[in-house]
């Protein structure tokens, strides 16, 4: 077996070895060895070591040298030619830059001794590692930063916020280059941070958002447990505080006063409200309510869908001669509660509201929205109907002048006094030819004519009995030979056009000339029965018929009717005699219209 290899390794003055080490600055000593070619310990270079010139870290050594200069040592592997260098003559290793331990902790290497003059080698290779010692050379950093955070104002102390993490890339297995530890450098002392975890939390009980919506807390990370010398990283995270509803509505003002014409319609908007909340979103909601209301009179409160004001709304119409102002009382609450903090409650705050009614030109108001008026429909002109009364509801009231719409009493059928409103006729009245007359009557401020109001006034023209009754037109009844007494022969109807008078009309046969044989028989309902008597029909002639239509004891209004007939027999009642062989035997038209119609006082003389 050839020689023993030995390995001399240099750091900062001192050396490990194992096997048979030869020091850089001669001598030996005797060690103890295994039973192999090559002894190893592991060589460590300092990261980030600067020298003048290539430092020696180690050296290479077999029991095969002599000192005659017929070894050559060779070096190869990671870094070998580039990082490592070997005296081939010595076997001393130095390294040529400065090494980074984050980059690469330890490079693999393979020694060999040859022999100069053949190139044979004298052992077999062997591997060896060469590793970087860390130094605290890297500060920590938070690579998830800057954070954002949100936690609920008013938050128990305590309350967890965030963690936040810093990373070292140093040595954790080596010293404390990496060991670290976190505190707060700013935003105390609103935040506390537990200084192994990184865990944010709240270190006051009443963090308000409305004082300061948002806050900034700046968190250092430092190795070396945090002592000092060590490095730090810092990182910024930003706290937003979420609202709560903590604060009440409060009204900014004690009271509000508001004006209205009192012209102003049911439905219309009068004023608005509005309670202030420093609370948002759903925790600014409000309610409005009328605490009064019986005093609030015509109004009310809504509120409007941003939840924010309190409409007031009028709700019947205004009269400021009846009323000038109103007031009453508005509460304005929260519609969500937090039980959490009903502490600072209550939550709500009452204002008081004065409205003010406005006087406004108002036109004329009629005591009455309709009228309705009647007289006899004989009223001479003149004559009055009735009367209507109108006002002006400012203060002071203006004169009124009366007039009637021309395009509701077209014929002049009336009048109105234009100073009393007195309705009078102008010209005779007829109930049969028009019964109700719709007039629209004007009022008007004298010293403003545009402010005018109608009223309608509906007259009836009542009936008098100044119409004689008449028999319907057209009746020519007949009998025929073969009708037996007692039968009906016509039924004849008497017209009264006066309210009712077909049923006062009574109707009777007039004494005097005319078929003997013929009864008029009343039905006491404006009709009568034509009958033939008892006897029957006598073949003699005759003269008209006469019938009196009588309207009851007292009234000034009859007539006189004739009543045209016709008397034969049936053309198939005997067909062997001829009807003109005997002058007796042909009744012809013996009942015509003989006479005509004329009115007269009951007890008149006929004609």
């Amino acid at each position: 077996m050839a020689g023993l290899l030995g390995l001399l390794l240099a750091w900062l003055g001192g050396w490990g070895c194992a096997g048979r080490l030869a020091s850089p600055w001669g001598g030996e000593r005797p060690l103890p060895r295994a039973r192999r070619s090559w002894v190893w310990n592991q060589f460590f270079v300092i990261e980030e070591y600067a020298g003048p010139e290539p430092v020696l870290i180690g050296r290479l050594h077999t029991d095969a040298d002599r000192g005659e200069n017929r070894i050559k040592y060779v070096l190869s592997g990671e870094g070998a030619g580039t990082v490592f260098v070997i005296d081939e003559h010595t076997g001393n290793i130095h390294v040529t830059k400065t090494l980074d331990r984050e980059e690469k902790a330890q490079y693999t290497l393979l020694a060999q001794a040859l022999d100069r003059a053949s190139g044979r080698p004298l052992e077999p290779p062997s591997e060896f590692i060469i590793k970087v010692q860390d130094i605290n050379d890297n500060p920590p950093v938070f690579p998830q930063g800057p954070y954002h955070a949100t936690v609920p104002e008013m938050s128990n102390v305590g309350t967890s916020v965030i963690q936040v993490t810093a990373h070292d890339a140093d040595d954790p297995t080596y010293g404390n280059s990496a060991k670290l530890v976190y505190t707060v450098v700013e935003g105390l002392p609103f935040f506390s941070v537990d200084p192994q975890t990184g865990v944010v939390r709240t270190a006051v009980p009443n963090m308000d958002r409305e004082v300061q919506p948002e806050l900034r807390v700046v968190i250092q990370a430092k190795d070396m447990g945090g002592h000092a010398g060590g490095l730090s990283g810092s990182v910024t995270v930003t706290v937003t505080l979420s609202d709560v509803n903590d604060n009440p509505p409060r009204f900014p003002q004690s009271s509000y006063e508001f004006s209205v014409p009192e012209t102003t319609v049911p439905g219309a908007a009068v004023g608005r409200v509005r309670a202030l909340d420093p609370d948002e979103g759903p925790n600014a909601q409000l309610s409005y309510r009328l605490l009064d209301g019986g005093a609030a009179g015509p109004f009310t409160i809504r509120t409007d869908a941003r939840g924010q004001d309190g409409v007031l709304t009028l709700t019947q119409p205004l009269d400021f001669e009846t009323r000038r102002s109103y007031s009453f009382r508005v509460e304005a609450s929260n519609t969500q509660l937090d039980p959490q903090h009903l502490r600072h409650g209550p939550f709500k705050d009452v204002a008081t509201v004065r409205v003010a009614v406005e006087d406004a030109d108002e036109p004329p108001a009629f005591a009455r929205p309709a009228y309705r008026l009647a007289l006899p429909e004989d009223s001479p002109p003149g004559a009055l109907v009735g009367q209507v009364s109108a006002a002006d509801p400012d203060v002071p009231g203006s004169p009124i002048r009366y007039s009637i719409a021309p395009h509701s009493d077209p014929d002049g059928f009336f009048h109105i006094g234009p100073q009393d409103g007195a309705i009078r006729i102008a010209r005779g009245l007829d109930r049969e030819a028009r019964a109700w007359h719709n007039l629209t009557v004007l009022a008007a401020q004298l010293d403003s004519p545009s402010q005018a109001s109608p009223v309608p006034v509906a007259i009836e023209a009542l009936d008098v009995n100044d119409n004689a009754p008449q028999l319907a037109p057209d009746y020519e009844p007949f009998v025929c030979a073969s009708t037996a007494p007692g039968q009906l022969i016509q039924t004849i109807r008497a017209l009264d056009p006066d309210e009712d008078g077909a049923t006062r009309v009574s109707i009777r046969a007039v004494p005097g000339p005319g078929p003997t044989d013929i009864t008029v028989r009343d039905n006491k309902d404006g009709t009568a029965a034509l009958v033939l008597g008892a006897r029957g029909l006598r073949r003699t002639g005759s003269g008209p018929l006469l019938v009196y239509g009588y309207e009851g004891a007292g009234s000034p209004c009859g007539s006189l009717s004739p009543l045209g007939s016709a008397c034969g027999d049936s053309p198939g009642d005997d067909p062997a005699r001829d009807p003109g062989d005997d002058p007796d035997d042909d009744w012809g038209p013996l009942f015509r219209t003989l006479a005509e119609l004329y009115g007269s006082h009951e007890g008149g003389t006929r004609p």
